[in-house]
């Protein structure tokens, strides 16, 4: 799934090709896909984009009436369209603005927009991989509408999310790799961003975050601020096909179960659960003793 540094990647590089341009289609390939019915899908049509933004692991769109109207409405008639991409959700860039309809043998499209800036059509779609389909697309007139972006808790990387606020989140009796993982606690960190930052702290996944001392809990705001900040300067800048390529190549622990660790050469472990894995290094962050596994946890016993 596309963490804080990919997201934000994605939405720099839409918002320098897409602020300005008309929408000149919307087609719902994948009505599951769509969460909300007020404003209609066909409302967008005609609207210019003002911004491509993000919260959390959201990709927020803002888009405002043409020619400037605003209806009288306070916040300018803006609407959102904010999309969340799930596991295995992504976007595809078009070279031209599409034709009406989606045809089949393409490949699963939740959704395609056509856009024109400048007298230059283009085009983007909202495709999704796997078996399981989650890709979520919201039409709002407000983000609060938007449940999940409603209940986020905290940036990781604003000014504003100080040591201290990390604290008193820091209080709660939750294993540590969900605790990061927890969208109502912190926004934007997933499966493989925690695992990095605990590496990057030398902290067990499995440690409770509220016996976490003043030092570690220090070091773990750190590594939180420092890996998440390289990974998104890292992403800048980067074409949607290659930000997810990138990020797999510079994970140290994330799916690199069997390999050396970078830091101290031990093999990196795995626990695996039912819908996802972790890995970690036994010698960097568990004093050498496996974590239980239970597919192997008999043996550990």
């Amino acid at each position: 799934m596309p963490e804080l540094p990919e997201v934000n990647a994605l939405a720099a590089y839409l918002d320098d090709r897409l602020a300005g341009a008309s929408i000149e289609r919307v087609q719902i390939g994948a009505v599951h896909a769509l969460k909300t019915a007020d404003p209609p899908y066909t409302a967008l049509v005609g609207r210019r984009v003002d911004s491509v933004g993000r919260r959390g692991k959201f990709l927020v769109v803002v888009t405002t009436p043409p020619d400037g109207e605003t209806g009288g409405a306070d916040d300018g008639g803006r609407v959102a369209v904010v999309v969340h991409l799930a596991l295995g959700g992504w976007v595809r860039l078009l070279d031209t603005l599409p034709e009406a309809g989606i045809p089949r043998g393409k490949g699963y499209v939740a959704a395609r927009f056509g856009f024109v800036r400048d007298g230059v059509g283009s085009g983007l779609e909202l495709t999704e991989a796997g078996t399981f389909k989650k890709l979520a697309l919201y039409i709002v007139r407000r983000l609060e509408d938007v449940p999940g972006i409603a209940d986020l808790g905290p940036e990781p990387l604003d000014d504003a999310f100080t040591l201290e606020a990390f604290r008193t989140i820091l209080r709660h009796k939750k294993q540590i790799k969900g605790l990061l993982r927890d969208q109502k606690l912190i926004a934007g960190i997933g499966n493989a961003y925690s695992d990095e930052i605990l590496h990057a702290a030398k902290i067990s996944p499995f440690a409770i975050a509220a016996t976490l001392d003043d030092e570690t809990t220090a070091r773990l705001y750190d590594a939180m601020r420092s890996v998440l900040g390289a990974a998104l300067e890292e992403a800048l800048g980067r074409p949607p096909e290659e930000l997810k390529d990138e990020k797999r190549r510079s994970m140290r622990v994330h799916r690199r179960a069997g390999e050396p660790c970078p830091v101290c050469g031990d093999t990196i472990l795995e626990v695996s659960f039912a819908d996802s894995a972790l890995q970690y290094c036994p010698t960097c962050q568990t004093g050498g003793r496996p974590l239980a596994d239970r597919r192997t946890s008999k043996f550990l016993k």
